[in-house]
């Protein structure tokens, strides 16, 4: 059959017939990705249909449907792909088929709250996104993983899709007689047991949305309804008939988790609210988003020091007309700071306050022919602190904020949403306990919190770990150090007087750790470490200590000399290659 003749019900035919031939042609389990998207609906509609046509004595083999429930999902979308598996479980049992829904969620200590507000991981980014891993690939995989070990092999079908239409004929003619072809090797190493079928992957957009409205869901779900879901979501509430590639398509919309970051807005949600007035209960969550998740401009709501207490520089080229110094071959394998060129922080604009202009030895390895080359430059260059996990403050003001929101909607659902969480009580509860337990936060502000945004006692008056002291102790001292008269200009995060309290309360948890010991051994070593590194007053302070650390604790001159002497620094046996900058 030639590629112009093929038509949507020849490419329907062929997938169900490919379905069938694999699905008889051994013994390995299938897992089946399942979304609620269009993709994964039409996916598991054909898988349904190809199966449902064979007779109930050869429907041996089990078919798992997985769907991977962030918890921070876009609501729509998670109520509905919820109601969809209920649907799915129901009409299985009616037709006899050999379908498994699953609804997977994240550890606890993998969640989306208990590792931004418990932990203080900011905001994911490109450079820190923390997030993907922890909420969905590690749940859908361990599950995977699983049935591939107790099988020895399986089947994981998708909803991938490949773009090009061209090639799309080329594929369904070569598979027209083939089983094992259809499928492919995972690239995922941790996956290296499980094949992968994609029996959509040569349809258009417009392909699955024709399929879907044409062909009635087997699980008795409307296909209707998914499409003005996706209609909502486009900022003109249209999904046009599409006739050529300038047509822009229901196709283009996107769901994923509301709290993502890794896209500025979130433009689905956005376009529901605005289309749908039914839909308006999730403003608090768009507002949360917008307001509290920034990845940018963020580093004053962040600590100075890492998420263990740790002090980690980072070295910056110096702009000159505005333009950065040339690049470097090679990787950098260490910087050494030899001199510091600046006392106070360099006002240029576009660098991170407080900072320092230092000489840096920078040790760069370049590869090529077959030979590894050194080369050690002489450098000037922007030093500042990297920060970490965000303040006590902000965690805090964020968990008040989130729970406001959860009551404002809980307030305002429509009536086909009988109950609605953003936060689980388990979350709040690990949350509590990493704030008092690991951080040592021991006013243990979450039940204060939980009572000014709902107006209701915490449900669970005490942790189960005992806490050392009573918060009223803590917060007893926190005014002690508020009410000190401590003279010193405040740059970073936190003023010195927060800076006192936190390493007195620190330091009050490192005693009470070995309160019971028999040999207190390491006592004296812990609290000295927590008095020399984390007692400043302020982060310039904190600046000029890890210079000096990072410079092998010889003391740094701070006056900028000319750039003859400066440079003669050098010592003789650590030969360097000047730079211009």
């Amino acid at each position: 059959m030639s590629k112009e003749n093929i038509t949507m019900e020849d490419r329907i035919e062929t997938a169900i017939r490919n379905t069938q031939d694999l699905y008889l042609s051994d013994t390995l389990p299938w897992v089946v990705g399942y979304s609620g998207g269009k993709d994964s609906t039409a996916t598991l509609q054909l898988i349904w249909k190809a199966i449902a046509a064979l007779p109930v004595d050869k429907r041996s083999k089990p078919i798992h449907v997985i769907s991977t429930d962030t918890l921070v999902e876009n609501p729509v979308v998670a109520i509905w792909v919820t109601n969809s598996l209920i649907a799915m479980q129901k009409a299985a049992t009616e037709q006899e088929m050999p379908i498994i829904p699953h609804r997977l969620t994240p550890k606890l200590e993998d969640r989306f709250w208990v590792n931004l507000i418990g932990r203080g991981y900011p905001a994911p980014r490109p450079l820190f996104r923390w997030c993907t891993s922890r909420l969905k690939i590690n749940a859908s995989n361990t599950f995977i993983t699983e049935l591939a070990n107790n099988q020895g092999e399986a089947i994981l079908v998708l909803g991938s899709r490949k773009a090009e239409s061209q090639a799309r004929d080329k594929v369904l003619a070569r598979y027209e007689n083939s089983t094992r072809e259809l499928l492919s090797r995972n690239a995922d190493a941790n996956l290296d047991r499980v094949w992968v079928y994609t029996p959509v992957s040569t349809w258009t957009s417009d392909d699955v949305w024709e399929y879907l409205i044409e062909n009635e869901n087997p699980w008795n779900y409307d296909n209707i309804e998914l499409f003005h879901i996706y209609r909502g979501a486009t900022p003109d509430a249209e999904c046009p008939l599409v006739v050529d590639k300038s047509t822009p398509s229901c196709g283009d919309s996107r769901f994923g988790c509301f709290v993502c970051t890794m896209v500025s807005e979130d433009k689905s949600m956005q376009a529901m609210i605005q289309n749908d007035e039914d839909r308006r209960w999730m403003m608090p969550l768009l507002s949360f988003r917008n307001e509290y998740l920034k990845t940018e401009g963020d580093r004053g709501l962040r600590e100075f020091t890492k998420m263990g207490g740790s002090l980690q520089l980072q070295f910056l080229g110096v702009k000159s007309g505005g333009r950065t110094a040339p690049s470097r071959p090679g990787k950098v394998v260490s910087e050494k700071v030899v001199r510091r060129l600046t006392s106070t922080s360099d006002g240029e604009e576009g660098y991170p306050m407080p900072n320092r202009k230092v000489l840096v030895l920078e040790t760069r390895v370049v590869e090529g022919d077959g030979e590894t080359r050194e080369t050690t430059y002489k450098i000037e260059k922007i030093a500042t602190l990297v920060h970490g996990p965000y303040t006590q403050n902000y965690r805090e003001a964020m968990l008040e904020a989130l729970l406001r929101a959860q009551e404002t909607i809980r307030n305002n659902l429509p009536e086909s949403i009988s109950e609605f969480s953003i936060i689980t009580p388990e979350e709040l509860e690990e949350i509590r306990r990493i704030w008092v337990i690991q951080k040592r936060e021991f006013e243990d502000s979450v039940p204060d919190i939980f009572l000014r945004a709902t107006g209701k006692a915490y449900p669970i008056p005490e942790l189960d770990e005992t806490t050392p002291f009573r918060p009223e102790d803590i917060r007893l001292l926190r005014d002690v150090c508020m009410d000190m008269a401590i003279d010193s200009p405040q740059s970073g995060p936190l003023d010195s007087k927060q800076l006192l309290f936190t390493v007195l309360r620190n330091q009050l948890g490192i005693q009470h750790s070995y309160r019971g010991a028999i040999r207190r051994v390491g006592l004296h070593g812990e609290l000295e470490d927590m008095l020399e590194t984390r007692s400043f007053d302020n982060e310039d302070e904190a600046l000029d200590f890890a210079l000096q650390r990072k410079a092998g604790g010889n003391e740094l001159m701070y006056e900028m000399r000319d750039a003859s002497d400066v440079f003669a620094y050098i010592p003789e046996e650590q030969p360097a290659q000047e730079l211009e900058v």
